[in-house]
């Protein structure tokens, strides 16, 4: 199983969006950008990645399961662009802020902080433990 994260500005779609669409999960759409796009194509059904409210609140606020694997994107004209479901596994029960990450020495090398441009970035397995510690999960 590998770990991302997913960012949303949540005027665009939220968690609480996210979390309505309930089981058969919604697709990630719109992604225009080349190294998000590989690394959705790397995602298997099955896992997992977390859900960050970007702009607006900066923070970290659930988990969700990826449970279809990448597919051309509907939403893309061009056809160079890819996108995958994902379904709300669940809220991290204290939302961990990227104040909060940028604080614990051990996630300074986190995607997020070294690329934080990217919209769909990996989370290497120690960062995604200490991130679900810092979250309640």
């Amino acid at each position: 199983m590998a770990y991302w994260l997913i960012k949303s500005e949540p005027s665009a779609w939220s968690w609480d969006q996210q979390v309505a669409k309930g089981p058969k999960g919604e697709a990630w759409t719109g992604v225009r950008n080349h190294t998000a796009k590989l690394n959705m194509m790397k995602m298997k059904k099955g896992d997992r990645a977390f859900f960050y409210h970007s702009n607006e609140g900066k923070e970290i606020v659930g988990v969700v399961d990826i449970i279809r694997e990448h597919y051309p994107d509907p939403s893309d004209k061009t056809g160079k662009f890819v996108c995958v479901d994902i379904k709300a596994d669940k809220a991290l029960k204290t939302p961990v802020t990227l104040l909060a990450i940028k604080a614990e020495k051990a996630l300074a090398n986190m995607d997020l902080l070294k690329q934080s441009r990217l919209s769909v970035g990996s989370v290497k397995p120690d960062e995604w433990k200490l991130i679900c510690k810092l979250g309640g999960l």
